[in-house]
């Protein structure tokens, strides 16, 4: 059933609004995924953060236009569904590339990362980073190992102190 102009007005502008949100898009081919596999990617997509749903290039286009996802208009191309990130584009790159693997079916195309194309291959190495979590405990374990190796700096002071009072006190009683 075709859409009516307002209708298509409507989704294009409920496409702009989140897609000038977003933090990455992932494109990909669906065709020759059936339903329940279909309904089970969304699923696990919706529990990492984001939106999986097929659009009309054309609508894809028309809401691109002015946001981040416009390096994407010209390869909106075929049949799409695009997964929408909002928070952590990893998460959403680890879904997608592990459902790829175990359904050839689904093919990833590229996508947009913070306002710059990626390829597919670029898409596979985006999900074998760690995760956001991960990521914030290195970062905090690197900028605390300056002042955990100060204070045991500093306190390896006084127990060398020690030792050589426990040696002078061993060596003379």
């Amino acid at each position: 059933m075709a859409l009516k102009r307002k209708e298509k007005e409507a989704l294009v502008q409920e496409l702009k609004e989140k897609f000038s949100r977003c933090v990455s898009v992932i494109m990909t081919d669906f065709t020759g995924v059936n339903v329940s596999d279909s309904n089970a990617l969304r699923q696990k997509l919706r529990e990492s953060g984001a939106d999986y749903k097929v659009f009309k290039n054309t609508l894809l286009k028309r809401a691109a236009e002015g946001t981040s996802v416009e390096v994407l208009s010209d390869r909106f191309v075929g049949p799409n569904a695009v997964a929408i990130a909002y928070d952590d584009p990893v998460t959403v790159a680890k879904v997608l590339v592990e459902f790829a693997k175990k359904n050839e079916a689904l093919e990833i195309r590229g996508g947009m990362l913070d306002g710059k194309y990626m390829d597919a291959e670029g898409i596979k190495a985006l999900s074998k980073l760690p995760s956001r979590e991960v990521l914030l405990a290195q970062l905090l374990s690197v900028m605390v190992a300056p002042a955990t190796n100060m204070v045991q700096v500093l306190a390896a002071v006084p127990r060398k102190m020690l030792y050589v009072l426990k040696a002078i006190q061993e060596d003379k009683g």
